[in-house]
Parts: C-alpha cells; sequence; structure tokens
C-alpha cells in the first residue's frame, strides 16, 4: 500500500510496509435487524446467506427481530438531542435497550420486507428513533460499517433498498456493495432459496463486508479517519 506525505515541493507517495498495519484483529460483531413481521421468513434467509459468509470469516453475527414488536413512531420532541443520554424517551417498547446493543456492534444489516413499494411500518419507526438518537448524541454509528438488504415477491425491491440506504448514507457509515442490487425474490418463506442470483447477491455482499470490516480494523492504528465536521443546516424557506 502507498501513502501520500508532503514536501515542500512535490507529493511523495511511500509504501507502507505491512507490519505497520493492525493484524491481531479483535473479535468483530455485526447485527442484523430483521424488520419483517415473520421470523423465519424471506428476510431473515437473506440476512442469514450474509451471516453465513460472516461467519465464515470469523465474525460474529446476530439477527435481532424487531418486526414483530408494537414500536411506536417519533413524535419529533427532539428529546434525544436536550437529554444527550442516548435514550428515546418514550419507554413503551425496547428501543433503548436495543440501541445499546447496536451501538456495540462493528457492522449492522439493516433487512426489510417490501410493503406497498416500501419498508416495512414497524422497521420505519425503529429505524426513524434509532437512528435520530444516535445523530443526535454525536452519531455513534459513524463509520461502523453498513448493508441494507429487502426480500420482494415481485416489485418494489429497489425501492425499498433505496430508502434503507439513506439511514447508512446520512450516517456517515460505510457501506458494503454486492455485485447487484441486494434485493432476494420470494413469496412464501423460504422460496427466496430457489433464487440463485438472489442468493449469490448476499453471498457476495457477506464477502464484501468481512473485507471490509477487516480493512477497517487492519488500519486502525495507521490511517486517521477524517473529523467529523458539525452539521451545517440551510433551510429552503425563511
Amino acid at each position: 500500500m502507498f501513502l501520500k506525505t508532503q514536501t515542500p515541493m512535490k507529493s511523495v507517495y511511500m509504501r507502507v510496509p505491512y507490519n505497520h498495519f493492525n493484524t491481531n484483529y479483535s473479535q468483530m460483531k455485526v447485527i442484523a435487524i430483521n424488520g419483517s413481521p415473520n421470523k423465519g421468513g424471506n428476510t431473515f434467509h437473506a440476512l442469514q446467506m450474509v451471516g453465513n459468509e460472516l461467519i465464515a470469516s470469523g465474525i460474529d453475527f446476530e439477527i435481532l427481530h424487531i418486526g414483530h414488536k408494537m414500536i411506536h413512531g417519533c413524535t419529533a420532541c427532539n428529546k434525544c438531542a436536550a437529554n444527550k443520554d442516548e435514550k428515546c424517551v418514550i419507554k413503551t417498547d425496547d428501543l433503548n435497550e436495543w440501541i445499546q446493543q447496536i451501538k456495540q456492534a462493528d457492522g449492522i444489516i439493516l433487512g426489510s420486507p417490501v410493503h406497498y413499494s416500501g419498508i416495512a411500518g414497524t422497521m420505519k419507526s425503529f429505524l426513524d428513533r434509532l437512528f435520530y438518537v444516535s445523530g443526535a448524541n454525536g452519531n455513534f454509528f459513524r463509520h461502523k460499517v453498513g448493508a441494507a438488504v429487502t426480500s420482494v415477491r415481485r416489485t418494489g425491491g429497489s425501492v425499498t433498498f433505496d430508502s434503507l440506504n439513506h439511514y447508512l448514507n446520512y450516517s456517515e457509515m460505510i457501506i458494503a456493495t454486492s455485485n447487484y442490487w441486494n434485493v432476494i425474490h420470494g413469496a412464501g418463506a423460504g422460496e427466496v432459496l430457489g433464487d440463485a442470483e438472489g442468493m449469490q447477491i448476499m453471498r457476495v455482499l457477506g464477502k464484501n463486508m468481512a473485507w471490509l470490516l477487516k480493512m477497517k480494523e487492519a488500519t486502525t492504528h495507521s490511517i486517521e479517519p477524517p473529523q467529523i465536521e458539525k452539521k451545517e443546516k440551510t433551510n429552503f424557506i425563511r
């Protein structure tokens, strides 16, 4: 690998020896969020396909099933920003417990079925509050490795996949990719196992995510991350 250094006259690229990098990996973990109301449905199968590749690479993997829970939507009270306690003031569900669990993970996967060409309702409520609390408390998901997957019977997968990626993008996460959009097709539970291309997409995603996690860990002490900038907010109507 080459790193760029500055001299008074010109830029110089220097080869960095391999022993400059951290190869003593700490045990990394990825949490996948299953936003489907069906615990063992196609979204679960898609997430598990990705997880199998992570596990094969020595990375811990866990699926957090929230799609069957009663989760309140964000009320835009902004108390999470005022209190700065990494908590949502709504106490009728387990979101605050999940926040701390997900915060400790090195990587996050968002998984949702397609409902009316969009994110499943419970998952949307969960994500709105989860990422609002993170952003209001220093953006603690920043520079974690993230990915999104969707399962769909027929159409709407790309729209839902795009919507899930908005959360990762806004949070300055490092987004893992595959060789196509991360959408897998099937109606009844397990039918996605017949989507050969979709299964490959999930496998490739898992391998690429594991690679990104290991690269990030290996360069922890050799490459400084960019400093966080205070968010600039410009309203179109004043």
